[in-house]
């Protein structure tokens, strides 16, 4: 177990890069975990998500703010899920469209911030 590995990479908050938890034992990725949600091991270290991801759920939100914004369930290239904010018209973001990491953290609500990789999808009429 390489603890100090794991202390120098949690000492740079500020940074624009996702943390998340691997499971030492099993495998399994996580995002802000205490235990597995696999095999319920607390032996986990820190890496850094490449930022990549899919838009697995996206939800338009009205409340408690002057514009609809948008809170979307991200599953990363690394295997974990996120909830996050997708960038640009709160409609324009759908189920299984690619993001890419613009931020690690919002600062009004704490949540990574991603953009659309390919650009809000178009219906042909």
């Amino acid at each position: 177990m390489d603890l100090a590995t794991d202390l120098v990479v949690n000492a740079n908050p500020a940074s624009d890069a996702l943390l998340f938890q691997r499971c030492r034992w099993c495998g399994s990725a996580m995002y802000q975990r205490l235990l597995c949600p696999v095999c319920a091991g607390s032996d986990l270290r820190t890496e850094a998500s490449t930022g990549t991801g899919v838009v697995r759920h996206a939800t338009v939100i009205h409340r408690n703010t002057p514009a609809a914004r948008n809170v979307s369930l991200v599953e990363m290239a690394e295997g974990f899920t996120v909830r996050g904010r997708v960038t640009g018209l709160a409609t324009d973001v759908h189920s299984g469209d690619r993001v890419q990491l613009t931020t690690a953290q919002d600062p009004v609500r704490s949540q990574p911030v991603f953009q659309l990789v390919d650009g809000p999808y178009r219906s042909r009429n």
